[in-house]
């Protein structure tokens, strides 16, 4: 595969200049402004990840004060005893999309990120201290452990929160492809250790974030 460098300056030539692809570069949010965020932001953000998959992402968004209303506020504690009888007024509420597996993965997911509060102090602290150098370990634990969040729904939120991230976007896995690192879009554990391990060693050649390495191996493309 090319090192980093090079992917850079492919990308530079399609973006027409350095200026210009850097003023498209996202960069992740710090460790500490990372624990700092509030829990109930983190199961706000997973679930508009949740309810956006497959739908119309700016209906979704439009949508969102009421969502919060409906939720309130995603607060942990109440999302994670939410019962038969707030399943059943969510489903008939309006102001949110009334998808009946989606509306219980709020439930679950209030759960789940109530069990990293007890297990790192807080949500933020768990996303935080996750190392970089394993992101797909993290992708896992929200497969395995949250609700509908395999795929691209758990890579996006992580990106929107400000966590040090690589998506596996149509672009991305085309550079992937190109470099010979995969052979197709890595959807099994092996596929994806080998991309980390890509991500990792263009990392130590750059210094730069896996969230700008990422956008940067998307623009390198057409």
């Amino acid at each position: 595969m090319r090192n980093f460098d090079e992917i850079y300056a492919i990308a530079v030539k399609s973006k027409g200049s350095e200026k210009a692809l850097e003023a498209l570069l996202d960069k992740p949010r710090s460790r500490s402004e990372l624990a700092a965020l509030p829990d109930d932001r983190w199961l706000s953000c997973m679930a508009k990840c949740v309810f956006q998959a497959g739908f119309n992402w700016k209906v979704v968004e439009n949508m969102w004060p009421g969502f919060e209303m409906a939720f309130e506020g995603f607060h942990l504690g109440r999302c994670a005893m939410l019962h038969d009888d707030d399943f059943a007024r969510l489903v008939t509420d309006k102001r949110i999309v009334r998808h009946g597996t989606k509306i219980r993965s709020v439930q679950q997911n209030a759960v789940f990120l109530a069990e990293l509060v007890q297990e790192y102090g807080g949500v933020g602290k768990a996303f935080s201290n996750w190392p970089s150098s394993d992101y797909v370990g993290l992708l896992t634990l929200l497969k395995k452990r949250g609700s509908r969040l395999g795929g691209n729904t758990g890579q996006y939120f992580l990106r929107f929160m400000g966590v040090d991230s690589f998506i596996l976007s149509r672009d991305v896995i085309a550079r992937l492809v190109a470099e010979g690192i995969i052979d197709g879009a890595p959807s099994s554990q092996k596929s994806r250790a080998v991309v980390q391990e890509a991500f990792n060693t263009w990392q130590a050649q750059s210094t730069r974030s896996l969230t700008e390495m990422s956008r940067v191996l998307a623009m390198s493309v057409g």
